[in-house]
């Protein structure tokens, strides 16, 4: 969800960091929404629009593990740009000739110019594009998962789960702000902290909430009820980066995710269900933050750790009870052209070693 500067800068170098200040994300996205009723102007309908993200970016990570969760791969395509970006936006440089085959664009930024000329925000991803305009309806992230699993439910594959049971949402919502406002968002807040008094505070605040969330799952499976919701997808997206970029590069480094047990054994678990770890590419989220974030990594060098492969090894939190997939069922494998390629994952890790 990078935010990108304007159109004549073409560096591939951002600058994060505001000497002296605490880091503030922009949240002010585009809250247009695709609904049942469409009561936006654009209603769910099925080929209509395509869901633009980038397997290095933790937030658009979120959109990938829910589309593939409920089976909307055939009603929602999905662009991949690739893992890292110039000032202007992302780019569709995995694809041939660097184009979207769908959209016909080189950039995610066309699709925003198309709807917003000029648009002056942070060129970010995810993002759902109307295909018949070319246009940028929403990059609302927060609000995509949701609508994914409320608004797009008539065609949801049969056995898809509840992510977001009515009966659940008040406390799937109260867990997921504290998690995004202390962990989520709170790495970055380490990692572009302009000032030692910033980063100390974030740092406190992080791990304040990193124990909490060890105390809540030392007993319990998932982090509301006793099936994965919502609140688990957003967690998960930024465990999994801990420890190949967060440690390291954002110096969120009083203990290794290997290290905290609890939270170890949780995201291994995830990663493990069909549906989460087969959308984690780790080479592209290694290359995304040590390529793109100069200011805090000048030499752009890729470290070559941390070892991966442990990542398959067994969690043991069956024992705690649970249901994954609620009375649903888990989600087949990927279709070929989502595959994430196998030396990108923990398997392909260990080999080059």
């Amino acid at each position: 969800m990078a935010e990108q500067g304007g159109p004549a800068d073409l560096s591939t170098k951002g600058a994060y960091v505001s000497g002296g200040k605490e880091f503030q994300r922009d949240t002010n996205y585009i809250t247009t929404r695709i609904t049942a009723d469409g009561r936006d102007g654009y209603p769910v309908e099925p080929g209509r629009y395509r869901l633009v993200v980038a397997r290095a970016c933790p937030w658009a990570n979120r959109a990938i593990i829910v589309r593939r969760l409920l089976g909307l791969e055939d009603v929602l395509s999905m662009g991949i740009c690739g893992p890292t970006h110039d000032r202007r936006s992302w780019t569709f440089d995995l694809d041939p000739g660097g184009v979207d085959p769908v959209l016909g664009i080189e950039r995610i930024q066309d699709a925003y110019f198309a709807r917003f000329p000029g648009y002056e925000r942070g060129i970010t991803v995810p993002a759902i594009v109307d295909v018949p305009t070319g246009q940028v309806v929403t990059n609302d992230y927060p609000q995509i998962t949701l609508d994914l699993s409320t608004q797009w439910k008539q065609f949801h594959r049969p056995g898809a789960p509840d992510l977001y049971p009515e009966h659940l949402r008040a406390e799937i919502d109260e867990v997921a702000h504290r998690v995004f406002t202390e962990v989520n968002n709170g790495v970055y807040r380490c990692g572009f902290a302009g000032s030692q008094r910033a980063y100390e505070l974030a740092y406190q605040r992080l791990f304040t909430a990193l124990d909490w969330l060890t105390e809540r799952l030392t007993n319990q499976r998932y982090l509301v009820g006793d099936t994965i919701t919502e609140a688990d997808v957003r967690l998960f997206t930024t465990l999994a980066r801990f420890d190949p970029v967060y440690h390291g590069h954002f110096k969120c480094n009083r203990e290794k995710l290997t290290e905290m047990p609890v939270l170890w054994a949780y995201a291994r678990d995830l990663f493990q269900t069909p549906g989460f770890g087969d959308t984690i590419d780790f080479d592209h989220i290694k290359k995304h933050y040590y390529v793109v974030h100069t200011d805090i990594n000048p030499t752009q060098i890729v470290p070559s750790g941390p070892d991966l492969a442990n990542w398959l090894d067994p969690h043991g939190r069956e024992s705690l009870g649970g249901r994954p997939f609620g009375d649903g069922t888990p989600p087949g494998p990927p279709i070929p052209s989502e595959v994430v390629p196998a030396a990108h994952g923990p398997l392909g890790d260990a080999s080059r070693r």
